[in-house]
């Protein structure tokens, strides 16, 4: 996966209205997020100097706020200038952009209902988050499950339900894996540590309902791809005894885009036909190559 150069950065941070240099940007010791979780963030990809789905991101990202108990006190539109002006300075044509909302300071404890809320916006250069993704990478089983949805607020993009997810894609990494698949707390397959996941079987593709986990900008997209070309696209409870019936897999996201899997444990995926046509396809639309209603 492709390092992200933080120590050599001389650009700049949008934060609470003003861009402050890479270097320069601080967060107190005792911000509330640091210790709580209590953060929510966006992340987006830039393609030909334009945020792919940018507003869909910015009111994601009040939305998880408001799950999340608080208000960002910029409105989606600052926050779409936000992101485009962090672009623009970047000089970067493509990009990753990262938004995040934050408490900040004021209190610290578990409670922390006065705390200043705090927006920011970084922006760098981030090729393939999978290298030489086209092959299929290699996932295994994670130990975690992603929680029900009355123990954790699970349609926010919250950054404290990662906490799993990192542990899961440390351990895959560590084990010679790219990734790793996370079933749900019903032991349905759920999606992977940071994408969701979708199957071929017969020339259909099936997707687990994402009743406890986001339901991704690019899982939408990539649906609406494949109805585009005529594909059935079926959303339901799948079990992990079912891994073995399926030809094709891939997972989605933004950082991810839509990259092709080529091994769950003991099964074994080719990147096929649908695979190639919803990577090429995806491809051309986040370049401004194709148009699709979204």
């Amino acid at each position: 996966m492709a390092s992200i150069p933080y120590d050599d950065r001389d650009g700049y941070i949008w934060m609470d209205g003003e861009f402050v240099a890479w270097r320069d940007s601080k967060v107190h010791i005792l911000t509330h997020a640091l210790h709580y979780a209590s953060a929510v963030f966006e992340g987006e990809r830039a393609y030909g100097g334009k945020i792919f789905r940018s507003l869909d991101h910015s009111q994601r990202l009040h939305n998880s706020a408001r799950i999340m108990g608080f208000e960002i006190p910029f409105t989606v539109e600052q926050l779409e200038e936000a992101k485009r002006e962090a672009l623009a300075k970047s000089g970067l044509d493509s990009a990753y952009v990262r938004a995040i909302a934050w408490r900040g300071s004021e209190m610290m404890g578990v409670s922390a209902q006065n705390n200043t809320i705090h927006l920011a916006v970084a922006v760098w250069a981030w090729g393939d988050y999978f290298a030489d993704k086209m092959k299929g990478i290699r996932m295994t089983h994670a130990e975690w499950r992603r929680p029900a949805p009355d123990t954790a607020p699970c349609h926010a993009k919250a950054a404290g339900l990662y906490m799993i997810c990192t542990l899961s894609k440390h351990a895959a990494e560590k084990a010679g894996y790219a990734d790793a698949l996370m079933l749900d707390y019903r032991g349905q397959i759920a999606e992977a540590t940071g994408a969701n996941i979708f199957f071929v079987r017969d020339n259909v593709l099936h997707t687990p309902t994402p009743d406890c986990f986001l339901n991704g900008l690019t899982r939408q997209t990539a649906i609406k791809l494949a109805r585009a070309r005529q594909i059935e696209v079926v959303e339901r409870a799948i079990m992990p005894d079912e891994l073995a019936s399926f030809s094709e897999c891939f997972i989605t996201g933004s950082a991810a885009e839509i990259t092709p899997v080529a091994e769950i444990g003991a099964h074994v995926y080719k990147p096929a036909e649908i695979s190639h046509a919803l990577v090429d396809d995806y491809t051309r639309l986040v370049n401004g190559k194709m148009e699709l209603a979204l």
